[in-house]
């Protein structure tokens, strides 16, 4: 699987911030997260992940986020509910991955998500979705129509 920095976009990373349990990929609305292997991925970890996301963007930006699942990690069940409910701005999510074990995380995302969560195997692929979805939002919003027609 292609990393972040293997991709075309990496020249347009505003900034990264790199944590002993991954690495965090901040562009223009969009954040892209590579866990390391074999971690166990908390809410701890997660709230550290969406305070550099409010350093970088402000809490006002709506956010697109990219779980590049090039590592295989486990998540506290019992903090799933806590990463969704505290969402802030995160309007569009996908998952970049083939394992099964991130098929069975994207089950249990996707009920506490509540929105649209896209699977891509691709990862540039993922990040062109992701930048048409942020783009398609703010032009929506100037325009002042209605978020829903922008989600999938």
């Amino acid at each position: 699987m292609k990393r972040v920095v293997d991709t075309s976009h990496f020249k347009n990373i505003r900034e990264i911030r790199e944590y002993h349990f991954g690495k965090f990929y901040f562009f223009n609305g969009l954040v892209i997260g590579e866990l390391n292997e074999g971690i166990t991925f908390n809410w701890e970890m997660g709230k550290r992940a969406i305070d550099a996301a409010h350093e970088v963007f402000g809490k006002d930006l709506p956010i697109a986020y990219i779980s590049n699942r090039i590592n295989k990690y486990y998540v506290v069940p019992a903090d799933w509910s806590k990463f969704f409910s505290n969402r802030h701005q995160l309007l569009f999510y996908s998952v970049v991955g083939d394992t099964k074990g991130s098929f069975a995380s994207l089950i249990m995302e996707k009920v506490f998500f509540g929105n649209t969560i896209k699977k891509f195997y691709d990862l540039e692929e993922a990040i062109e979705w992701s930048l048409k979805k942020i783009e398609v939002h703010r032009a929506t919003n100037q325009n002042g129509t209605s978020l829903s027609s922008d989600m999938e």
